[in-house]
């Protein structure tokens, strides 16, 4: 047995490392407790305020709000001044904090760590016995893509992301028949049905509470030409029947996604065209080192997309498959020629834009 001569600096400066780490994740609960109580939207144009006045505006408990506070103002979050005892949230910080931001709102995303703390045990299971977390375990995943992907619909999908496909926005008011595949709960679908009442839209997920979301949200709205169906997209056969399909963030995550990009091609009709907004990300690890959401997405793919395709005995693909595979996977499937565009401010997506010869 041998022992390694450590380079002390190099191992001082870890452990500092996991010392922010550790600190970084119960920031992370916090940013996701002010996001779900609507503190930090409270305190958003706030001028310097006592924790009473700032739990009188948000209507909670003040005691809860002053320690919360404390860990804001350690994190770096909020400003306090010691002689007044009072916190204010710079409107610097509050433009990544707020819902009024928009797509910008980062404060979403930390909902997502203590939802996949909950099924760390089986994940740990899983790594010992193979499969995976069934996607069951995840009771308010759906309900936070939903609030994550929302953001970047209402501001991008009408005025940039469709234009972005050549002559598709004229289509679409002359009137054509569209499909999402893996909608979700149906805000993509029914943003568009509202927009372009001409055309005739459906949307297919394999969770029954998404369509039940998507028609609640088809009714509120009085729209008529758009309709839902609980489906699993691995396992439709629409010969020909779509001039355009959607998917939004939705193929890594499915158990057979090879299937399901066949069936998709198969599905459009001649000149029809395939949206699939998927993940910006290599296929190859090192090219990915620079990605300021790299680390944060192989996260995210070993707690919920990769584990919930393996729990189906599916490939497994996870968030991070890349351009490099969704290239090749689009190719076998029949399309011809796919170009890859971006949306401005959508820093996760990659937007392909697919046809098949």
């Amino acid at each position: 047995m041998t022992t390694q001569s450590l380079d002390q600096a190099k191992a001082e400066a870890f452990a500092g490392r996991m010392i922010d780490i550790a600190s970084s994740g119960v920031l992370s609960l916090m940013t996701s407790v002010g996001h779900r109580t609507g503190l930090f939207d409270s305190m958003s144009g706030m001028p310097p305020s006592s924790t009473q006045q700032i739990a009188d505006v948000s209507g909670l408990d003040e005691r809860y709000v002053r320690e919360w506070l404390g860990s804001m103002v350690a994190g770096g979050f909020v400003e306090y001044e010691p002689s007044s005892k009072t916190y204010l949230l710079p409107p610097e910080h509050a433009a990544s904090l707020t819902r009024a931001a928009g797509p910008g709102n980062l404060a979403k995303m930390t909902q997502f760590i203590s939802l996949f703390g909950k099924v760390e045990d089986k994940l740990v299971d899983s790594f010992q016995d193979g499969g995976g977390v069934p996607y069951s375990e995840f009771d308010k995943f759906q309900a936070l893509m939903a609030e994550e992907s929302a953001a970047v619909v209402d501001a991008t999908l009408i005025d940039v992301t469709l234009p972005l496909i050549p002559g598709i926005v004229a289509r679409l008011e002359e009137g054509i028949d569209v499909l999402d595949v893996g909608c979700g709960q149906g805000h993509a679908i029914n943003v568009m049905a509202r927009q372009y009442p001409n055309s005739r839209f459906i949307g297919y997920d394999f969770s029954a509470e998404g369509v039940a979301a998507g028609e609640r949200e088809a009714r509120d709205w009085g729209l008529k030409n758009v309709t839902f169906k609980q489906q699993d997209v691995a396992n439709f056969d629409d010969s020909t029947a779509y001039d355009l399909i959607t998917a939004f963030d939705a193929i890594h995550d499915q158990a057979a996604p090879t299937k399901v990009l066949a069936n998709i091609a198969a599905a459009l009709r001649p000149g029809g065209v395939f949206l699939m907004v998927d993940i910006a990300a290599s296929s190859n690890l090192e090219e990915n080192l620079g990605h300021p959401l790299a680390a944060l997405l192989y996260g995210v793919s070993t707690t919920h997309c990769m584990t919930v395709s393996l729990a189906l005995g599916g490939e497994g693909l996870g968030t991070m498959w890349g351009e490099q595979l969704a290239r090749q996977k689009l190719a076998d499937a029949g399309f011809t020629k796919v170009d890859v565009e971006s949306v401005p401010g959508d820093i996760m997506n990659s937007y392909y834009i697919a046809t098949a010869g």
